[in-house]
């Protein structure tokens, strides 16, 4: 049997991040392959250093400083705020309990140096999936494999560069790490154009590893179902009114509770008011039941739009970002709607509900969804034989 490392972002909280590097793992294990993830634990301070120097060094730019002074602003209103902490300890706890639960991690590694020495034991490394090569995180170095020998089989699979186009002072940097990988693959069509033009490769275009299972398999991760009433689930990264108002239209048309997660990169004080439930202790499983028993999901986010397809949602995708923020990641939610054949689900805050409010043509999604995990799995395994 082939031994596997993965350089994933195992541990974040984050509930798309975690499921989809859970994904990861258990579609290996399904195929035969035994992996484990990288325990980075003692190198994050390092790696938190870099991020922050990159930050530094951008600190012209607006667009950037504003997305980092709203977290800022999480932690210190987390701080002032006891129920608001309580609540997002509870959450926190519901992450730490699914993550020591459901992945298999490698022992930690003291320095970069052992970290090196011991992926020799391994036959290949693995990075992905989700926005890891962010020039935040190229500047990092860890999701960049760097550390792994160059006799080492490395692979990328389905990782996102989270933007649509690098910036040119960062150019060498990737092109340095991207040459090292042996098998590259993207999850956006735009991941496939920036790795063309910087390096000449055509790579293959694969899914996100949460669609590497289908909804039986997540059936075994969800939990039973929480709001026993029809609702609406909203996950919004995003603080954007007009979006809670179509929320607000919806239920009254509908008749549905909204069920709202609160708080996730940013805290937004307005959103206290516009939810019937608003569970904080919800975990990955439990984010997973309620897509499922949702009748309509409201979404900013990519991994809210992957879970409403894998369950045949209706769903309603907002854009997060304006088109020009240097952090705007809302090309790789263009991308995937567009695999899909469900650009109509994607809204930039004009959605009306007067329109369509359901998707009546999922025997056909699901059959792009199923050629895509086929091709997308067979990419996987291959790239590690």
């Amino acid at each position: 049997m082939k031994k596997v490392a993965l350089a994933i972002n195992y541990d974040y909280h984050d509930y798309g991040g975690m499921l989809q590097a859970f994904a990861t793992q258990r579609a290996l294990l399904k195929s035969g392959v035994d992996s484990e993830a990288i325990d980075f634990d003692n190198l994050k301070n390092d790696i938190t250093k870099r991020k922050w120097k990159y930050f530094l060094s951008n600190l012209l730019d607006i667009s950037i400083v504003r997305e980092k002074a709203k977290v800022i602003e999480k932690k210190i209103k987390q701080k002032l705020n006891k129920a608001l902490r309580n609540n997002l300890e509870k959450r926190d706890a519901a992450f730490d309990r699914f993550c020591s639960a459901n992945f298999k991690v490698s022992r930690k590694f003291e320095s970069w140096k052992e970290l090196t020495e011991s992926c020799k034991a391994y036959d290949s490394v693995i990075v992905g999936s989700d926005q890891l090569w962010l020039p935040s995180n190229v500047c990092a170095d860890y999701y960049t494999l760097s550390f792994v020998p160059d006799n080492v089989n490395k692979v990328a699979y389905a990782t996102s560069f989270g933007i649509g186009r690098i910036p040119t002072k960062y150019e060498g940097a990737y092109v340095k790490f991207l040459s090292r990988i042996n098998h590259l693959s993207a999850r956006e069509f735009s991941g496939k154009e920036i790795i063309k033009k910087l390096i000449g490769r055509d790579v293959p275009q694969v899914c996100d590893p949460a669609l590497l299972l289908d909804s039986s398999d997540w059936d075994e991760v969800a939990s039973l179902r929480i709001i026993p009433e029809k609702y609406i689930f909203c996950y919004f990264m995003g603080d954007n009114p007009d979006q809670r108002d179509f929320v607000k239209k919806l239920a009254a048309k509908t008749g549905c509770k909204i069920v709202a997660l609160l708080h996730l990169d940013q805290y937004i004080s307005s959103d206290e008011s516009y939810a019937d439930y608003t569970p904080y202790d919800a975990s990955p499983a439990d984010f997973v039941s309620l897509v499922k028993h949702a009748d309509f999901v409201c979404t900013d986010s990519f991994h809210g739009t992957v879970f409403s397809i894998i369950y045949d949602r209706n769903f309603f995708t907002f854009m997060r970002f304006k088109k020009k923020a240097s952090l705007s990641t809302n090309t790789r939610i263009e991308s995937l709607l567009n695999t899909f054949g469900l650009t109509n689900r994607l809204f930039e805050g004009d959605a009306s509900i007067n329109g369509d409010l359901s998707i009546d043509n999922w025997t056909e999604i699901q059959q792009r969804v199923s050629a895509m995990r086929d091709i997308s799995l067979k990419y996987l395994l291959d790239s590690i034989k």
